[in-house]
Formats: structure tokens, C-alpha cells, sequence
């Protein structure tokens, strides 16, 4: 670095992680083991009495709370991983893990899509008859396991969309028992025994739908893409707008897990170094306003700024 640099870079341990968006405040490995545990006691019950009952839906939701065990496992392990403090070889630590769960979950949830959609599709041309009354009682236990499951990660799904991933599951599974009972109802009072692929259909929608956006999101993270709950242009805006700023350019904002995000720039000052408390203040304000944990900002002087950024400079800053 040349004389005429001054570097801010804020460094901070695992544990020192929190705001609206940082590290989880709660350990969800309880909440994990008693959710899987349930849902795999049910998913026997439900294969059971679904082979009794000749249900489709029954063992179509049976399938779907399988893949949300798999789900919840992968989402227990990338919190698991997520908590490793930093290494040689991993410096950031191995919170990325928790985004590779989230992408997991999505596509186990497809995979599940494709595998009930075409049980269903077979079994319009020859429905088969159901018992109701059992459809009915055994669904209704699963609304009952699945929204409790959902309750145990409903703390943490506003603050990681690992965690959030969990609880869209558990509450799309209580939704889907749900229509599984009303399915079981009609079939008990209406005798069409079609009704039962035509709800398993209905549950891929509803499973397809909950997922689009947790995967499109896990997507866009794995690719170090900007989380969606920041905007670009009002961080530069803020930091364009700092005392003696006259550029700023090289703003990069990416995930370094589904919980935590991090952040570099280069800021422009003609007067060189803005002072005492200046880079400690930004930090605060960018955590505050933007939930950005891990800052590194490079103060550099006005003219060294064409040789560093060339044409690639953006926001000057209004005088």
C-alpha cells in the first residue's frame, strides 16, 4: 500500500455476530433433533396406515415430510458448521455452509415435487378406493407435529434463511395435512375417490410455490450475490454522503452466510485521513441501518483515484 493510503478494517470473533440480520441467537440443535425425531415417528405412521388406507395423499405428504427430514438434517448440519470460529484454510470461517443447506433443502423439495406429481398423474386413470375416516385422523396428527416442529425454529426464521428454510417446511407440511383432511372429508361425503390425486397435485403446487423463493435466494447467495433485504444504491448513497467523501468506488456487499454479511469500499478523501472515530462511526452505522457485520474500508486520496478505479468510479458525491 502506498504512503497515501490509510486502511479501516474491522475484523470481529463468531460470537460477536448479532443485530436484525447476524448470528442466530438461539441454538436451534435441540429444536433440529426433536424436529427430525417427530416427523420420522410420523412418516412411519403415515406410510402405514396411507398402504392400509390405499391414500395417495397420505403417502404423498409421507414423501414430502421424508425430504423435510432430509432437509432439516442438512439445515442442522450447516448450522453446526456455521459455529466453527476461523482457520488457516477457512479464514471466514465455515458459515458458507449454512448456504449450501439452504440450497440443498430446495432442491430436495423439488426432487419431491417431480416424485408426487407423477404417483398422482398415474392414479387419475385408475383411482382407488380410500378410507376416509382414517385419512382423516392420521392427517390431522400431522398438522398437529408439524406446525409444533415449525414453532420450535419460529425465533430464528426472521434472522436466517437456513433456519427459515426449516420453518417454511414444517409450516407448508401442517398446510398440507390440512388439505389432506379436507380431501378426506369430500372422499367421505362425496364417495369420488379422484379427489385423493387431485389433493396430492394440489400439495406439489403448494410445496413447489413455498420453495421458488427459499431456492432462488440460496441461488443468489451461493453466488455472492447481494442479500435481497439490502440496497446497493442507499449504501452508496450513505457512504457517498460521509463528511470529506468525495468518491466511492470497489463497493462489494456479499453473504458470507445465511446470517451474516460482509462488505468492502474504497473511499475517496482530497484532505486525506477524515479523523479520530470516523471509521469506528461508519461501521456503526452501516451495522445499524444496512445489518453489514464484516467491514474492510480503504481510505485513499483524491488523486490517487483515477489510477485506481479509472472509468469504473460511481456515486461522486454532489457538492
Amino acid at each position: 500500500m502506498s504512503a497515501g493510503h490509510h486502511h479501516g478494517h474491522f475484523t470481529h470473533s463468531h460470537h460477536d455476530r448479532h443485530g436484525p440480520h447476524g448470528h442466530m441467537p438461539t441454538n436451534f440443535s435441540r429444536a433440529f433433533a426433536l424436529g427430525i425425531s417427530l416427523n420420522i415417528i410420523y412418516i412411519v405412521v403415515e406410510v402405514i396406515f396411507g398402504l392400509l388406507a390405499g391414500s395417495m395423499a397420505l403417502l404423498a405428504d409421507a414423501g414430502h415430510n421424508l425430504s423435510d427430514v432430509l432437509g432439516l438434517a442438512v439445515a442442522w448440519a450447516g448450522a453446526e458448521l456455521a459455529k466453527r470460529p476461523p482457520s488457516k484454510r477457512f479464514t471466514y470461517g465455515l458459515g458458507g455452509s449454512s448456504i449450501l443447506a439452504a440450497l440443498l433443502n430446495g432442491l430436495f423439495l423439488l426432487v419431491a415435487c417431480g416424485a408426487i406429481a407423477w404417483e398422482a398423474i398415474e392414479l387419475f386413470s385408475a383411482p382407488s378406493p380410500i378410507a376416509s375416516t382414517t385419512v382423516i385422523i392420521v392427517a390431522s396428527l400431522g398438522i398437529v407435529i408439524n406446525f409444533g416442529t415449525a414453532m420450535l425454529f419460529v425465533r430464528g426464521q426472521k434472522e436466517d434463511i437456513n433456519i427459515r428454510g426449516a420453518f417454511l417446511h414444517m409450516m407448508a407440511d401442517a398446510g398440507v395435512s390440512a388439505g389432506v383432511v379436507v380431501g378426506g372429508i369430500a372422499i367421505y361425503f362425496s364417495g369420488f375417490n379422484w379427489i385423493d390425486p387431485l389433493i396430492s397435485l394440489l400439495i406439489v403446487a403448494l410445496i413447489f410455490w413455498s420453495t421458488w423463493g427459499l431456492l432462488s435466494e440460496a441461488v443468489r447467495m451461493s453466488l455472492a450475490g447481494v442479500p435481497r433485504d439490502i440496497d446497493v444504491e442507499d449504501v452508496m448513497e450513505y457512504l457517498a454522503s460521509l463528511p470529506g467523501v468525495e468518491t466511492v468506488h470497489d463497493l462489494h456487499i456479499w453473504p458470507m452466510s445465511t446470517s451474516e454479511t460482509a462488505m468492502t469500499a474504497h473511499l475517496v478523501l482530497p484532505d486525506g485521513h477524515p479523523g479520530k472515530g470516523f471509521l469506528a462511526e461508519v461501521q456503526q452505522q452501516l451495522k445499524k441501518r444496512f445489518a453489514i457485520h464484516h467491514i474492510t474500508i480503504q481510505i485513499e486520496l483524491e488523486d490517487e483515484e483515477a489510477d485506481l478505479c479509472g472509468t469504473d468510479c460511481s456515486s461522486r458525491k454532489q457538492r
